[in-house]
């Protein structure tokens, strides 16, 4: 079986984590904790970075920071994973999911315009949505796969309605826009770790931020707002969300190894475009010319999607479509959904995650390749 996507360790994680077993400093004390937050700001170019137990956490703590309350509603692409909708919900809010791009993928600016023009006014200096008289509170978009929407028009809509922008880049650690990386543009953005993404510790996430006191604050929060080093004494309610050390250790090879993943991602993604761009009605992610992705899965839009991935799999290829819309799932389906023409579900139904480990070996890609075309030829 080729897998879809899989973790590369082959650097100094054995190393590194033989360090915390041999100094039992494996809990969420520990030096490494510390350098994973140093390399990571380092290499993203903010000025804080806190680590947190998994993806899910840093969002749900950046909700929390960016004041969502009860009865809030949050601005969300219609299609991505689950987890910033189900942050949302956490804190009792409720989201506002919009269509996205049929090109790129990400949420439709044009939607947003519109529906920010139509749908809202400011009042009291905040986003009020006309019809439910609800407040909006912020707008979260989420880069999907690694790429990134026009986040000069995301951040001047935003701000004209007074909307606080918290940036899903758990899909885009390595991506740009305009030479500025993803998850340091709005108030707070939220990098993952898990098994899958472009660089792996297991499970964990991380919370971007420029604002000092914010990261004050979302340490605070995700070490169970313990306010005293010497007394049990916790000043709120807070969350065991700290990464441990054994797994930031791990975190710190894979930011060693980074440059070299992102450099192979891009060298699979351009062989697909190369071996797959004559076969008509098969596209990739489009990319505008602002955005640097991580190509962190290489994924392809076709009508014949399931066929495809009946065909990979009977070949021992394993492939993903994207996630079911939001809009369909149990949990969000008397949420409101704002489109034009729901491409979301075209989105949903022709979108084909193709193998791209950055251990992929080139004999391997070859071969997906060859089982592609010998579909579309038959």
């Amino acid at each position: 079986m080729i897998p879809l996507s899989v973790p590369n360790m082959s650097g100094n994680e054995w190393k590194y984590v033989k360090e915390c077993l041999d100094t039992n400093w494996i809990s969420s004390v520990g030096s490494y904790v510390n350098l994973f937050e140093k390399k990571t700001t380092e290499f993203c170019g903010c000025r804080f970075a806190v680590a947190t137990s998994n993806g899910t956490a840093a969002l749900h703590t950046c909700m929390l920071l960016a004041g969502v309350k009860t009865n809030d509603l949050v601005i969300l692409p219609n299609i991505t994973f689950v987890a910033p909708a189900n942050a949302i919900k956490y804190v009792n809010a409720d989201p506002i999911l919009l269509d996205v791009d049929p090109y790129s993928w990400q949420m439709d600016l044009d939607v947003l315009e519109r529906f920010l023009a139509q749908e809202t006014t400011i009042k009291s200096g905040q986003c009020i949505h006309k019809k439910t008289t609800r407040v909006i509170r912020a707008i979260l978009p989420v880069h999907i796969l690694g790429n990134m929407c026009d986040m000069d028009r995301l951040l001047e809509l935003g701000k004209k309605s007074n909307l606080v922008v918290i940036e899903d880049a758990t899909e885009a650690l390595g991506s740009f826009y305009k030479g500025r990386h993803a998850g340091t543009f709005g108030q707070f953005g939220c990098l993952s770790y898990n098994g899958n993404k472009i660089i792996s510790t297991g499970g964990g996430g991380m919370i971007l931020t420029n604002d000092e006191e914010g990261a004050r604050k979302a340490k605070h929060l995700t070490t169970q707002a313990k306010a005293s080093q010497q007394e049990y004494f916790h000043d709120q309610v807070g969350y065991n969300y700290r990464l441990v050390n054994v797994l930031a250790a791990i975190g710190v090879a894979q930011m060693e190894q980074l440059p070299t993943f992102l450099k192979r991602k891009k060298e699979i993604a351009n062989e697909y475009n190369q071996s797959l761009n004559a076969i008509r009605g098969l596209h990739s992610q489009k990319m505008a010319a602002d955005v640097q992705s991580n190509s962190w899965l290489y994924t392809i839009n076709v009508k014949e999607q399931t066929s495809l991935r009946e065909h990979l799999l009977t070949n021992n290829v394993e492939t993903r479509p994207l996630w079911v819309p939001i809009n369909n799932l149990p949990a969000f389906k008397d949420d409101i959904y704002y489109h034009f023409d729901d491409v979301s579900a075209d989105v949903y139904r022709q979108c084909l995650s193709l193998p791209c480990s950055t251990n992929l070996t080139s004999s391997d890609q070859k071969r997906v390749i060859e089982l592609i075309l010998k579909f579309y030829k038959a």
